[in-house]
């Protein structure tokens, strides 16, 4: 079955901060308030490419001529509905593969996406999708029964392509959106189920699990996405993949989208996709040299207190706090501003007329920190901004580029501050090989460190005062004062300063239990490493359950792993439920699984040839971790092999919830 493919051309986007693109690009954010749950490692990618060239036509088998002129997003043939969202949020040029993907959609194909994370494949299938839903919608051919499946391979990623869903869906009636996934309790998804939902965004094992309770009907599903479909396969979900789409009918449309393409995915395609049409796209992204880049591991709920440290103890000019949301603006702004800082909000809600005169403000020096979404900061030039934070990560590459992009301006240095909760760090990773640069991560700041700070901003503050020739006509009261009440003049100078101050201490006050400190560090130190001796384990290794022992096996850290692969794997070759696999404790050369203490010698045998990443597991028991029985490897006939299969693990397994 022959491909047809579209390739950019070689010099697409070569663009830096110094000329950055169109304005019109810069926020491809939902406006939807995150979770702390929902701002994860991966954010709902939306933009890392502009385009240049024109979608290619059905038959094409080379990559066509770029054209001068960018696409917008009124040319795509979306519905009005849909697109009245997408004018809001303030979006008027696609990104590469979503110029390249949606008219391919709206016209029927199936398309094959290759792109890497952060590219706007979200919105790339999201957009045509619900066109579709919406003219359904209108023909009242809309039932309480699933008429789009997404599947995801992780929980986060479910969450923020069904977040974008409902964002997009905001003015299309009859649409429901529901997300499905592993780890989170049935009732709240079989409600959503009865109730009907007609776009599932789902893990494969917990719509493998909906599907076998009979809670989840595939019969009516006309739009079909595998989302990281390579990462997917790579998590051993193979199977459950293979088994979910032989459950979808025949007649549907199929996207794939991936980072890769090995045979696995050429063998879907083969098998499920319709001729497809293969859509490439290759991140050509770059900032500018003048630019630091600093991120901070931070919980999501300390990010307000977090942002006030830094900010603090920074040396700074001007400065932008990106948010992702309207409410956030104004919520950052009031924080700042009662903690000192001369703070304005702008956002799409925001009169332009008011606009302009904050960021007028910005500029004459009036106020010094502006909080701002992606939208409302368009075309924001304003020489003395040292410092861009991005206190909400940006869901997409090209965002990142263009906020940053606010400082450094015309050969000045400038400071970029990334705030990353634990499940975003792999959007931080998408940032650093976009921008083809290393974004350093920074210490927390201390109480002592904020208290110094502030007794060095006070310090000049009464020189500046002393030097501007303004305090004679003081130096006579207070002289007389100090004459009069037979007072030192430090004392004199220290009650001015309780009246400057209004009863508020000066300096915080160091119980030496600083939790903001404490916090960072732990998240910093859970960060994988690479290389390196093995660092040992963070404390005492967990004792196994009843029946069960802990097991050692030789990937760890180092290695790339995570929970998930050695899941796939073991349950893959073993043949074991998942919840027969209990703690997982990855250290840097070596990973502990707590698995049923009594294995047979079949399930021995194929856990030897089991690899992971291409290494041998080499399981055995490890020494002190079992509840009962004999320590040591494997039983007689269950000893290491070696073997040339492997991988991630077979797809022989039983299903499971992810």
């Amino acid at each position: 079955m022959s491909t047809p493919t579209i390739t950019p051309d070689a010099d697409e986007r070569q663009e830096t901060v110094e000329q950055p693109a169109t304005a019109a690009t810069e926020e491809q954010t939902p406006q939807a308030e995150p979770t702390a749950e929902q701002t994860t490692e991966q954010a709902t990618d939306q933009t890392a490419e502009q385009t240049e060239e024109p979608v290619q036509s059905e038959t094409a088998e080379t990559s066509a001529a770029p054209e001068a002129a960018e696409p917008a997003f009124r040319t795509l043939g979306l519905d009005h509905r849909v697109m009245a969202v997408v004018d809001r949020m303030g979006f008027t040029t696609p990104t590469a593969i979503q110029a390249r993907t949606v008219p391919l959609m709206n016209q029927g194909r199936d398309v094959i996406g290759l792109a890497q994370t952060g590219t706007g494949k979200t919105a790339a299938f999201a957009l045509p999708t619900l066109s579709s839903l919406a003219a359904e919608h209108d023909a009242g051919q809309l039932t309480r029964t699933p008429k789009a499946l997404v599947l995801a391979p992780t929980r986060e990623l479910a969450l923020q392509v069904a977040d974008a869903f409902s964002t997009y869906a905001a003015d299309v009636d009859g649409v429901t959106v529901l997300p499905i996934y592993g780890g989170a309790p049935y009732g709240p998804q079989l409600d959503g189920l009865r109730r009907g939902a007609q776009v599932v965004v789902g893990t494969p094992g917990r719509v493998i699990d909906h599907m076998q309770r009979g809670s989840l009907d595939l019969s009516g599903i006309e739009h079909l996405v595998l989302d990281e479909a390579d990462e997917m396969l790579r998590m051993g979900f193979a199977e459950e993949v293979d088994q979910i789409l032989a459950k979808t009918p025949s007649a549907k449309q199929v996207a794939l989208f991936s980072a890769t393409m090995p045979k696995a995915i050429r063998r879907i395609s083969a098998d499920y996709l319709n001729d497809p049409v293969e859509v490439s796209v290759k991140e050509a992204t770059s900032t500018s040299s003048t630019i630091s880049q600093r991120y901070v591991q931070v919980k999501h709920h300390a990010k307000g207190d977090a942002l006030v440290r830094i900010m603090e103890t920074e040396t700074q000019d001007g400065a932008i706090v990106f948010v992702r949301t309207r409410a956030a603006t104004e919520e950052v702004a009031e924080k700042l501003t009662a903690r000192g800082f001369r703070a304005a909000a702008i956002n799409g809600d925001v009169p332009q007329k008011l606009r302009e005169k904050t960021v007028e403000n910005l500029r004459a020096g009036r106020v010094d920190v502006l909080v701002a979404t992606d939208v409302a900061a368009r075309g924001l030039d304003v020489e003395r901004i040292s410092h861009v934070y991005n206190y909400d990560i940006p869901m997409d590459t090209e965002s990142y580029v263009h906020r940053i992009g606010r400082t450094g301006r015309a050969g000045r240095s400038g400071e970029a501050v990334l705030f990353v909760t634990p499940r975003e760090r792999r959007m931080l990773r998408s940032i650093e090989k976009a921008t083809r640069q290393k974004v350093e991560q920074m210490a927390m700041p201390t109480i002592a460190d904020v208290n110094a700070a502030r007794s060095r901003r006070f310090a000049e503050r009464i020189t500046a005062a002393r030097q501007d020739g303004q305090i004679d006509q003081y130096r006579e009261v207070v002289s007389s004062y100090i004459a009069d009440n037979d007072v030192s003049g430090e004392d004199v100078a220290a009650a001015l300063v309780a009246m400057l101050h209004e009863g508020r201490p000066l300096f915080d006050r160091d119980s030496g239990h600083d939790d903001l400190v404490r916090e960072a560090s732990r998240e910093a130190s859970e960060k994988p490493e690479r290389g390196g001796r093995d660092r040992g384990p963070k404390g005492p290794a967990r004792e196994a359950g009843p029946g069960k022992a802990m097991y050692r096996i030789a990937v760890g850290r180092r290695n790339g792993v995570n929970p998930g692969h050695i899941v796939g794997a073991i349950a893959n070759e073993a043949d074991l439920p998942a919840k027969d696999i209990g703690g997982i404790d990855i250290r840097n050369t070596h990973a502990l699984v707590e698995l049923p203490e009594q294995l047979s010698s079949a399930q021995w045998d194929a856990l030897a040839k089991t690899r992971i990443g291409g290494e041998l597991i080499e399981l055995k028991k490890d020494a002190g971790g079992a509840s009962g029985g004999r320590g040591g490897g494997a039983p007689r006939g269950g000893g290491r092999r070696d073997a040339k299969s492997g991988g991630f693990g077979s797809t022989k397994r039983k299903p499971r919830s992810s």
